[in-house]
């Protein structure tokens, strides 16, 4: 499956679990489908916010998109993250939206490394190109 192509062509939820090694305290946030890189690995642009705190402790999270026309169909990405830059000029390369007039809130592009996926429902991993 080329992942890029996947996320291009279909719409849906997508929701980023993270959580710390000191309590074990997980979280689950509504993500924007994540920016597929040349390289295979994925990226998102976060706020210091709970789920980045927990990557800071813990950098396995879990992404789970659910497309949308409820055929149940979509995919579970099993991540680590590799490097975040907080350079504006870089993340502005990524951001859909851009940064907005007065948001002064410090953003992050994190990339992670995806270690498996997997289809929706089931076991059966998916083979990415």
């Amino acid at each position: 499956m080329n992942l890029a192509r996947y996320f291009d062509k279909n719409t849906g939820t997508g929701i980023l679990s993270t959580s710390n090694h000191g309590t074990g305290q997980a979280n689950g946030a509504v993500y924007a489908k994540p920016h597929v890189m040349d390289d295979g690995r994925v990226a998102f642009i976060m706020r210091d916010r709970l789920s980045h705190r927990n990557l800071k402790d813990n950098p396995r999270a879990h992404y789970l998109f659910v497309e949308n026309g409820g055929k149940s169909s979509g995919v579970r990405l099993h991540l680590e993250m590799i490097e975040e830059s907080s350079d504006d000029e870089h993340i502005n390369l990524y951001s859909r939206r851009g940064k907005r007039a007065g948001d002064d809130e410090k953003r992050f592009l994190v990339t992670f490394e995806i270690v498996k996926a997997l289809k929706l429902l089931g076991d059966e991993e998916i083979l990415i190109d």
